[in-house]
């Protein structure tokens, strides 16, 4: 971190060396006898001749047989999400239809009750002009001959 003095020349260092310390193994509170087994049958030995005349002797390896490859399914991931999304996107359009249905029977419902008030309304008033002037606790007046001068009448 610091540098070194240069006044003076640096001290040569003897290498250190560190030896490992072997570890012995910890003796089983009880020997388990060893009975040597093998993991299975003894392949057989084989020799195969080189073109060089050498022997070459040794146990038979197997070839390395591939795995089975995955049994693809029968659809893709991609076309079950495409599947799926186009199921929710139907579930919505069908909510919105819906919707829109109820919101047009709405006005409908709506419109036919102002229809509805305007003519029962309409046909109030027209009782009410069209009814012959009988005596229903208001003041009739009936004018003749009135002589109209400066706003009063005359008769």
């Amino acid at each position: 971190m610091y540098p070194e003095h240069t006044d003076n020349a640096p001290a040569l260092r003897a290498p250190e060396v560190h030896q490992p310390t072997p570890i012995t193994p910890a003796v089983a509170p009880y020997a388990a006898p060893l009975v040597p087994m093998q993991p299975g049958p003894v392949p057989a030995v084989a020799s195969v001749v080189l073109p060089d005349g050498r022997v070459v002797t040794g146990y038979a390896i197997e070839p390395a047989k591939p795995e089975p490859a995955l049994a693809k399914p029968a659809v893709s991931r991609t076309a079950v999400n495409v599947a799926l999304g186009g199921v929710g996107f139907l579930a919505v359009c069908g909510g919105l239809l819906l919707l829109t249905t109820f919101i047009t029977a709405l006005t409908a419902l709506v419109t036919q009750l102002i229809t509805l008030a305007a003519v029962i309304f309409g046909g109030w008033i027209a009782v009410q002009v069209f009814t012959a002037n009988g005596h229903k606790g208001g003041t009739t007046v009936n004018i003749r001959k009135a002589v109209i001068k400066r706003n009063r009448f005359y008769s």
